[in-house]
């Protein structure tokens, strides 16, 4: 049994507050939506990755206390409410932030990406989860989200490994993949500061 999942992020400015977020968000969706586009059609050229193990970590520091950022990310069932990329979550196994959850997020442009659930530690901030089924050419993607104490707020680190399929660059999977944890990084640098 299925269920639609919606959530509010917790105080987030007001929205005239949040219009340079959103020039910022379109443009972000833009170069994306490209980077997606040519990951798709992608053909033969450069080196290609076979079966080498490829890795990406972004990060941010925002002003919020740990907690309170924890509070705007920790809901697996949620992320549409802080990724402006992302549009709603169903909940196709399982419950909220539980190990083996499925859900399926749906990105603004209708793609849909199934993921599990690995590991929901609230105590060390950290949500990790893998990729069961998407558009993206890759596969056995495994990703961290974890919020940690800066010395001003705190730091969001986003990390994955995967593996990419012939006939897609390292550098182009690695791109595209930046390019989305840059998107909600970025987002929450804005209405998180």
């Amino acid at each position: 049994m299925s269920r639609l999942q919606e959530h509010t992020t917790p105080d987030l400015p007001p929205p005239q507050a949040q219009q340079p977020a959103r020039r910022a968000t379109r443009a972000s969706l833009v170069a994306i939506r490209c980077i997606a586009a040519a990951l798709v059609v992608c053909g033969a050229s450069g080196a290609l990755a076979g079966d080498r193990q490829v890795s990406v970590s972004e990060q941010v520091d925002v002003a919020a206390s740990p907690t309170h950022t924890w509070d705007a990310i920790k809901d697996f069932d949620g992320w549409q409410t802080w990724h402006p990329a992302f549009a709603r979550t169903e909940i196709t196994q399982g419950v909220g932030n539980a190990h083996g959850t499925v859900r399926v997020l749906t990105a603004n442009d209708g793609a849909r990406f199934t993921e599990e659930l690995v590991t929901y530690n609230p105590t060390s901030r950290l949500v990790r989860y893998r990729i069961i089924d998407s558009p993206a050419p890759i596969t056995e993607y495994v990703s961290t989200l974890q919020v940690k104490p800066h010395k001003d707020g705190s730091t969001v680190v986003w990390s994955s490994h995967f593996k990419v399929n012939e006939g897609t660059t390292d550098a182009d999977a690695k791109k595209a993949i930046a390019g989305i944890y840059r998107m909600g990084l970025d987002h929450l640098a804005v209405v998180l500061n």
